[in-house]
């Protein structure tokens, strides 16, 4: 008996048309790839990128350390900031809002130039490590502050007052009716950002820090094989970013409720 697996659109599809499918997809990718690489006539030189494999680990690894390091930190300045957003306490609600506002309107390479030259500079602070984190935590916590305050606004006024009604603070109302109900509306899109802070964290080697682009980019400049240092760059990110990517709809189709 063929299991089912339903799509977006409501309607099952068997799962061995699910195969079929996905195995022709992946056919067709690779004969596409496959043809075109095939026209460069290019002199491949793996041998040379495999005498520096040490430095790609070492640079993919500290892409996952400070992508992990940054998505904790994001996650308390995003609920910080949301919760700030609806302060009564207006210049604390307006400091949110212009926090918001310019980090999801200005370009984050441009904030990693002005963090590490400018205000890290003026507070003597010397480590790009911790520069790079802090910028990655200020830019994603923009984001998450404002999928935060839209799921604590989606949350009924019923459920509120029904908390007031039996005499919960306001803490207690966060604490017992709003968090459980936001994380479980915050686990979706929640990895999915957190597949973005791997992509962005690229945008590092601009300030020098060894993480998997700069190591890259300096194994091309020591070999000169272009391709053969960005190939691997590329099935890095991907290493990282698919199964965030799957478990992102795992946990969206595990956590999905009617509202």
């Amino acid at each position: 008996m063929d299991s089912f697996v339903t799509q977006k659109l409501g309607r099952p599809v068997g799962l061995a048309a699910m195969i079929f499918s996905w195995g022709l997809v992946a056919l067709l990718s690779t004969a596409l790839f496959s043809f075109a690489f095939s026209q460069l006539h290019y002199g491949w030189n793996w041998e040379a990128i495999w005498q520096y494999r040490n430095k790609f680990l070492q640079g993919w690894l500290m892409t996952l350390a400070i992508s992990a390091a940054s998505l904790l930190v994001s996650l308390i300045i995003g609920l910080l900031a949301a919760l700030a957003r609806r302060s009564a306490f207006l210049p604390v609600r307006y400091s949110a809002v212009l926090y918001v506002e310019i980090v999801r309107g200005t370009p984050l390479l441009v904030q990693i130039l002005i963090l590490f030259y400018v205000v890290a500079n003026a507070f003597g602070m010397e480590n790009r490590y911790l520069v790079g984190v802090l910028a990655l935590s200020l830019f994603a916590g923009a984001y998450l502050a404002e999928m935060i305050r839209s799921g604590i606004e989606s949350i009924r006024d019923s459920q509120l007052e029904s908390a007031r009604a039996i005499g919960l603070t306001r803490g207690q109302t966060y604490h017992y009716v709003i968090f459980p109900q936001l994380v479980r509306q915050l686990a979706p899109p929640l990895t999915g950002q957190f597949a973005s802070i791997i992509k962005d964290s690229s945008l590092l080697s601009i300030i020098a820090v060894s993480e998997f682009t700069l190591n890259a980019q300096e194994v091309n400049a020591f070999t000169y094989s272009t391709l053969e240092s960005y190939l691997p760059l590329a099935l890095g990110y991907l290493l990282l970013t698919l199964p965030i990517s799957l478990l992102s709809r795992v946990m969206e189709r595990r956590f999905h409720f009617a509202t």
